[in-house]
């Protein structure tokens, strides 16, 4: 295992050890498929760009060019962390090719990882054909540019996440099985370490279907789990843990 908590494969995947003890792999896109996501990306952009500087220079006024300039700089720069944060790491181009953008242990991107890896952007695309980022995903067992080595980030093959069934999460639940007004899981007897794995499941299930979920879940359920509905699965009855552990309901331990 490496020290960022993945093992490398023989292939180009990626075995994830997560903190509740449950291994997934993960297949990093490589170079082609993410050049056509780019490609992609890009044209959006020029479209945008080209939609602003039409409207801007039909208007004819001095403010009219001013916000041009801002739009301008804000598609530029933005425009892959928004859709990355607003579509589960999908610009256009990555959801048009399949592909998403993750942690490097497979939880979701945030916002710091997002907005570094793009500011990075920049640097990797520096030269004409972007030989930094060719070298740089060439030289990487996860066909990393800088970007991502900075953001602790993976591009990879979105296939098997969206094929999976959703995650019926805590608010889902008939009212008749309401969490809220039938049971509180007990937290007192957690330990740090598992806290903290509680927490990084809540953050990984977006990318989860629920049978994988619950096989996960299992391993902490077993031994928090009181006198919840047979009905609520494990994976609810642990997301209303991490809630409490995260604050979001009164009376949180």
């Amino acid at each position: 295992m490496t020290a960022s908590g993945y093992k490398e494969g023989v292939d180009s995947s990626l075995g994830v050890l997560t903190p509740e003890g449950i291994e997934f792999t993960l297949f990093p896109a490589g170079l082609p498929i993410r050049t056509c996501a780019y490609a992609i990306d890009k044209s959006i952009q020029w479209a945008f760009l080209l939609i602003i500087i039409i409207v801007a220079s039909l208007s004819g006024n001095f403010g009219g060019r001013w916000m041009m300039l801002i739009l301008l700089f804000l598609i530029d720069w933005f425009y892959h962390v928004i859709f990355e944060l607003l579509f589960r790491g999908q610009s256009p181009g990555k959801r048009i090719m399949g592909i998403r953008v993750v942690r490097s242990d497979g939880s979701p991107v945030n916002p710091g990882s997002s907005l570094l890896r793009n500011l990075l952007r920049f640097a990797d695309t520096f030269f004409f054909l972007c030989p930094i980022a060719l070298i740089t995903m060439s030289a990487s067992g996860g066909f990393r540019r800088l970007g991502d080595w900075a953001g602790g980030t993976l591009v990879i093959y979105a296939a098997g996440a969206t094929s999976a069934p959703p995650l019926r999460a805590p608010e889902d639940v008939p009212p008749s099985l309401r969490i809220d007004g039938i049971f509180k899981p007990d937290i007192s007897r957690l330990s740090h370490a598992e806290k903290q794995a509680i927490l990084m499941f809540a953050r990984r299930y977006p990318l989860l279907g629920e049978a994988r979920a619950n096989e996960i879940a299992q391993v902490f359920v077993c031994c928090l789990r009181q006198d919840a509905p047979a009905e609520i699965s494990d994976s609810a009855y642990l997301l209303a843990a991490a809630r409490r552990l995260a604050g979001g309901e009164r009376g949180a331990a």
